[in-house]
């Protein structure tokens, strides 16, 4: 893979504090960063499409490759658009961003030499507490992405039928108390706070899941949050017209989190006319990422090429 060592200044400027604000939170160490470049295949001159920029490391990697690179970026996240133009700043001219879901998307006639996506909740939206995504932080229960939509967690907690919360704690967060969980937050609904909730779910599961390995909370926010941004359905979409924006053996990158990422991904990957699998097994972190970057730890990368016409 050619220029791959500007990676070493890139990765310390990274990993470098960042300030307090929600646009520098977004400045965290791109996961699986030698290995989606190198599978990736850049070539010079080319276009590619960073379908979750974030905070703009991957896109800077790809940018720093060659001096007439092109990039378009989209993310739902303002504050995440705000960062990577910060991160991005000195390549104005060959990159082009655009505010929304990725599913919704259309490019018009512009065709890319590769397409990547890193799916799933950020690390800064995690960390930044008003966002509501954790319960690790008191704030109002919002885990909005984009914070133009109207739909929030708390609207779904409070007015959502016992049945209905129950399902979604199943199918999305795999929880197997998702019936006792819902019956519980009915009964005691309304909530406005990340804490109260969570609180709330502690105590609706035996006294021997309070204290297991992971909060018993963990798996419902999983849920909440993928509902609220129909993260899954608008992956789907996204999959499925993807391919049809890559030029003949180009490739697609996609790095997901949790298995109901990782089995869209595999299989729609494996199931489209236009693709040629390249990973039977998806690629993971290595112990010396893993070491600088527990994030990392969950991430599963797959590729796919597009066959020629």
């Amino acid at each position: 893979m050619q220029n791959v060592d500007f990676c070493c200044t890139f990765f310390n400027y990274m990993e470098t504090e960042a300030q307090d604000t929600q646009a520098t939170a977004f400045l965290h160490i791109p996961v699986l960063r030698r290995e989606l470049i190198e599978g990736l295949n850049i070539h010079p001159g080319g276009h590619y499409l960073d379908a979750t920029v974030g905070g703009g490391g991957h896109s800077r990697l790809i940018l720093a490759t060659a001096p007439d690179i092109r990039v378009t970026a989209i993310d739902r996240d303002g504050a995440a658009i705000n960062a990577a133009k910060e991160t991005l700043a000195g390549y104005e001219s060959r990159i082009q961003f655009w505010q929304g879901n990725f599913a919704d998307y259309q490019p018009g006639d512009v065709l890319f030499e590769g397409i990547i996506a890193d799916l799933g909740v950020s690390s800064a939206q995690l960390d930044i507490a008003e966002r509501g995504f954790s319960f690790r932080h008191g704030a109002n229960l919002d885990m909005r992405m984009d914070q133009r939509q109207s739909l929030t967690a708390a609207e779904v907690i409070n007015r959502w039928e016992e049945k209905q919360l129950a399902d979604a704690f199943y199918k999305y967060g795999e929880e197997r108390l998702s019936r006792q969980i819902a019956r519980r937050i009915v009964e005691q609904r309304p909530f406005q706070t990340t804490n109260e909730l969570a609180e709330a779910i502690a105590h609706s599961v035996p006294r021997k899941y309070r204290y297991g390995r992971i909060h018993p909370a963990t798996r419902v926010f999983q849920a909440l949050r993928i509902v609220v941004n129909q993260e899954l359905s608008s992956l789907e979409t996204f999959l499925n017209k993807a391919p049809n924006w890559l030029k003949p053996n180009a490739r697609i990158g996609i790095i997901s989190f949790h298995s109901l990422e990782d089995r869209i991904v595999k299989h729609t990957l494996r199931e489209s006319e236009l693709l040629r699998v390249l990973t039977k097994k998806p690629i993971i972190a290595q112990e010396n990422e893993l070491n600088e970057n527990p994030r990392s730890r969950s991430a599963k990368l797959r590729f796919a090429e597009r066959v020629s016409l």
